[in-house]
Order: structure tokens, then sequence, then C-alpha cells
């Protein structure tokens, strides 16, 4: 089967059946190899429901292997930061292409999978969101940031659904240290509490509830006015479309970079 041959860790998930969805019906795409530690050994596709595709779902711990044999170009990972710090360097090492959108990885895990990629010579694009609008709302924001400079406080407030196990959201994090660069650098705080007058610190806090999907505002607060930024995700679909984007575009990159979305949009 000639294309791009893609293979999902977090397969049986919410994002993983999207992805799936999304793959089969991208020109040049396939699937490849479908991971998860539930339904092992039954067929991806008639878990996602689009009919039999003769990929059984395999353990995480055959990672290495079942890429080998599956001519895997290249993994797509959004899962939790324990298990993506894990696979990411084995992936590598096969010699397997990564996208991660896994979020409240730490500046270690990070490092490790950058000196992975690196060695290994495989590109990867690590983003906290693959939202298209996201982009333009980095964009935006950091625009704002030059223009509006030190005169005006900066707060940022994200919401997502109940079952999110990170706080704050990386989007977040990546907007605040947008920000902070424009502005020369900040302080990040999360969340106050107590006896905390505001200096010069860009505030960021959490919402968790219910279902919702994503939503990011940033507050640009002057004295006699105020200038809000926002974006809000209605469903998963939007950050389906540009990780798939993604994982047809990193395999036609320069070897051993890290690139992040703004790359893959620009």
């Amino acid at each position: 089967m000639t294309g791009t041959r893609v293979a999902l860790v977090g397969a049986c998930g919410r994002m993983g059946n999207l992805i799936i969805r999304r793959v089969l019906a991208t020109e040049g795409l396939t699937i490849s190899a479908a991971f998860d530690l539930v339904n092992v050994g039954k067929d991806i596709g008639e878990i996602v429901g689009v009919g039999k595709l003769d990929v059984p779902v395999s353990d995480p711990k055959d990672l290495a292997q079942v890429l080998k044999d599956s001519g895997t170009d290249v993994l797509v990972d959004f899962t939790i930061a324990p298990a993506t710090a894990a696979n990411a360097p084995v992936a590598a090492a096969a010699g397997v292409n990564l996208v991660i959108g896994t979020t409240g990885l730490s500046a270690e895990q990070k490092a490790s999978i950058a000196d992975a990629v690196a060695k290994n010579n495989v590109a990867a694009v690590i983003s906290s969101n693959y939202s298209i609008g996201v982009g333009v709302f980095f964009k935006l924001i950091k625009e704002a940031a030059k223009l509006l400079g030190d005169e005006y406080d900066v707060e940022i407030i994200e919401a997502h659904h109940n079952q999110k196990k990170d706080a704050p959201s990386g989007t977040a994090m990546t907007a605040a240290e947008i920000i902070s660069e424009e502005m020369g650098g900040k302080d990040l705080v999360c969340g106050r509490e107590g006896v905390c007058p505001r200096g010069k610190e860009i505030g960021i806090h959490a919402i968790r509830g219910g279902d919702i999907v994503g939503d990011h505002t940033v507050m640009f607060i002057g004295n006699s006015e105020r200038i809000e930024i926002r974006h809000q995700a209605h469903s998963r679909e939007i950050f389906v479309g540009g990780a798939v984007m993604a994982a047809g575009w990193v395999v036609k990159q320069k070897k051993g970079v890290v690139y992040d979305m703004n790359d893959v949009l620009s």
C-alpha cells in the first residue's frame, strides 16, 4: 500500500477514533498500526466503526517491533505525558517521525524527546494545540502584546471538560509564553489566593466542568479599557484536522528537528 503510513497511540480513545477516520478520508495517508491498552488484538477499523482494516490493536509495550514490522512513517500521540515521554523515544529509535499533541509534558520530558529526535535523525511536530484557529489566535495575541506593551496587565482564562487531567492547559501556557517574550519577560502565576497584590505577572486561571472542548481568553487590561482575544473550540474535529495535516507534513521535513504547529501552517 502506497502513501504515508500513520500509526496512533491511544487509538481507541475519542481523539484516536476521530484521527483514524480523518486519516482514512485523506488522500495519501493510510493507517499502519494502532496501539492502546484496551481491545488488544481486535481490528481497529471494526472498533472505530469503519469496517475491517486488517490492523490489529497492539499493546504499547510492543511499540518498537510493530512500528518496524508495519513500515510506519509517522506516529501520532495524543495521550498523557508519562506515556508520551516513554513512547516517543522508542518510536524515534525505530526511525519513525512524530506528531505529539499531548499536553502537560515537563521541560525535562520535552528535552528528552527532542534529544531522541536529533539522535535518531527523525522529525517531530510537538504542539499544545493543533487547531488552525488557535494558530491565528497565537499570532493575534503576539501582535497585541507587541503593540500594547508593559502598560497593560495580562490575564489568561482557560476552560476545559471535567476529564482533563492537566492544568493550566498547554495552550494557555503557550499563550503566556508568547506574551511574556514580547513584553520582555514576565512571571507566570497560576491562580491567586490570600494576600497577593498584583505586580507585572501574567495571571493564568483554569476552569474545569462538563463537556467544554476548550475555551481560551487573553485579557489585556488598561486603566480605562480592556481588550479580549478569545478562541472557543466547539468540537474536537478542529484538533484532528491539524494533527492529520501535520502527519502528512512532517515526513517531508528536514530530519533531526522539532517543529510546532506554526511551522506546519507556514
